[in-house]
């Protein structure tokens, strides 16, 4: 059993910057994948980034070249730095944990982003 922890959301301008974190505890050794879906009001939950273990990373294309994924193995937490931030990023954002045979969710954090 993993459990994770979000923190970091709140509310900004367009433009602005958001750092979220994602800290796991529990059978942490299990983990392979980490990341973040997020889900707007009204819209199905899409996945905004993962990384692996090994720091490979992978973005949606909305996200691209704005938002930037990290590890800290150490510490067992991911990181989402979101910078440019667009009104239509407004959404709860979940940091998730693969561990191939199941997967664990956040609780969610807040981001709206303010025109």
């Amino acid at each position: 059993q993993v459990h994770l922890v979000e923190s970091g959301g709140g509310l900004v301008q367009a433009g602005g910057s958001l750092r979220l974190s994602c800290a796991a505890s529990g059978t942490i050794f299990g983990i392979n994948v980490m990341g973040w879906y997020r889900q707007a009001p009204g819209k199905q939950r899409e996945l905004v980034a993962f990384i692996t273990t090994g720091g490979a990373t992978k973005y949606s294309d909305s996200v691209k070249g704005r938002f930037t994924i990290s590890r800290d193995n150490a510490e067992n937490t991911v990181y989402l730095q979101l910078n440019s931030l667009k009104p239509e990023d407004t959404a709860v954002y979940y940091c998730y944990a693969d561990l191939t045979a199941s997967w664990s969710w956040g609780q969610g954090t807040q981001v709206t982003v303010s025109s």
